[in-house]
């Protein structure tokens, strides 16, 4: 059972996934430079990958019926990489190299490891079957076959796909605009002095790294002044520049929190308070058409919000596809004494227990407690109106998987 007021966090995320406006622009960037880029158009293969019948290995072409009879098979030729091979003489063998096109009349290839050379030829040594250690054309793709379609995301994989596709230059959408703004008239930046009552503005550069590994493009990052007016001013003109704006802090119901009530009174509020630990004052609304993703104020906070509610939206977004986040079941390596309405996504990392690999809990889960996200490797789940035992199943989400 959740809260009646609050929103469970998998209807969160599929409000915020209704919401998602895929970004239309692309443009052409270079194969070295596409690394991270989501493809903005399908591709198809434009010819055979390998284009040829290729060897496997270093070795020897020969036709298997060749070897029935007793002797050395002399050896006819020699074919290295990139060398056309011509034909193989009948009763003969021809030295190959991995990589290298099978001579016309060759079956098979003989690992060089199998044969004994002589000044006769080469006598085998194991047996030999037909279509043996040959790369068959078109074995990796098939021409006008669907290589890779419209919104994945480029990995070096990828890259490597579409290099053997002879692909030079890549369309790819533009990359997503994203305008930070971090609230509170106590922070200031890194490198300066605090003053009574200051801190330093820790959730400005959490989010500056988020939104690089998501593959973001940073258009505005600003600290808010604590007025109404200036926090409307603010978030028009980012929504003037952004397509999406992520805030911190400020969405609460204290005096001081202006982002709730800016976009209630000047824009759109469609989702208010989470049930999420931590993490239950998030906001999602719009203002001059632009989405903004109000996130909590504390450190560890942000961070959680951002994996588990913001980057699912930021997906959408991107445009791409098929990107679920699946997580793995594993036994619990601690415990909670106490139920709760809201979810909890526990700051943890694989270890080795007495019977095998385990997540362990960081034993600070405060949500003000940055350096517990830093001995962490991802989240584990504790479901609401759940307690965890030790050795109970829960589901471990890595900060790479939560990042992809």
């Amino acid at each position: 059972m959740t809260s009646p007021d609050l929103t469970p966090v998998g209807d969160a995320i599929n409000h915020l996934l209704s919401q998602a406006r895929p970004v239309t622009g692309h443009e052409t960037v270079a194969l070295k430079d596409s690394l991270d880029r989501v493809l903005a158009e399908d591709y198809l293969v434009p010819a055979d990958v390998p284009p040829a019948d290729n060897s496997a290995v270093d070795g020897y072409a020969v036709r298997a019926g060749d070897l029935s009879g007793e002797g050395p098979l002399p050896v006819s030729g020699r074919v290295a990489a990139g060398e056309a091979p011509g034909a193989l003489e009948p009763g003969t063998a021809v030295r190959i190299f991995t990589g290298s096109e099978i001579p016309s009349g060759a079956d098979s290839v003989i690992m060089q490891e199998r044969v004994t050379v002589s000044d006769e030829g080469v006598t085998v040594n194991a047996p030999v079957s037909e279509g043996q250690n040959i790369r068959r054309q078109g074995q990796d793709l098939v021409r006008g076959e669907l290589a890779l379609r419209a919104g994945t995301k480029i990995r070096p994989q990828e890259m490597g796909l579409l290099g053997s596709m002879g692909v030079a230059d890549v369309a790819v959408y533009t990359k997503l605009k994203v305008a930070i703004l971090t609230t509170g008239d106590e922070l200031i930046d890194p490198g300066k002095p605090l003053g009574p009552g200051q801190i330093y503005n820790t959730n400005r550069f959490t989010m500056l790294g988020l939104l690089s590994k998501a593959g973001c493009e940073v258009t505005l990052c600003e600290t808010l002044e604590d007025s109404r007016d200036a926090t409307r001013s603010t978030l028009r003109r980012a929504a003037a520049e952004a397509d999406l704006i992520i805030t911190s802090g400020g969405v609460s119901v204290g005096e001081e929190d202006h982002i709730r009530a800016v976009l209630e009174e000047s824009g759109d509020l469609s989702l208010w308070r989470l049930a999420i630990k931590p993490g239950k004052p998030l906001a999602f609304g719009t203002i001059d058409g632009i989405p903004v993703l109000g996130l909590p104020g504390n450190p560890a906070t942000v961070l959680v919000t951002f994996v588990i509610v913001g980057m699912p939206f930021i997906r959408a977004s991107q445009g791409r596809i098929g990107v679920s986040v699946r997580g793995e079941q594993m036994p619990a390596g601690f415990f909670t004494e106490q139920t709760s309405v809201r979810r909890e996504y526990v700051r943890a990392r694989k270890s080795i227990g007495d019977n095998g690999p385990v997540v362990t809990a960081h034993p600070n889960q405060s949500s003000g407690v940055l350096s517990s996200a830093c001995w962490a490797d991802g989240l584990a789940v504790v479901p609401e109106n759940e307690t965890i035992s030790q050795g109970d199943p829960v589901i471990y989400y890595s900060f790479a998987e939560l990042l992809e």
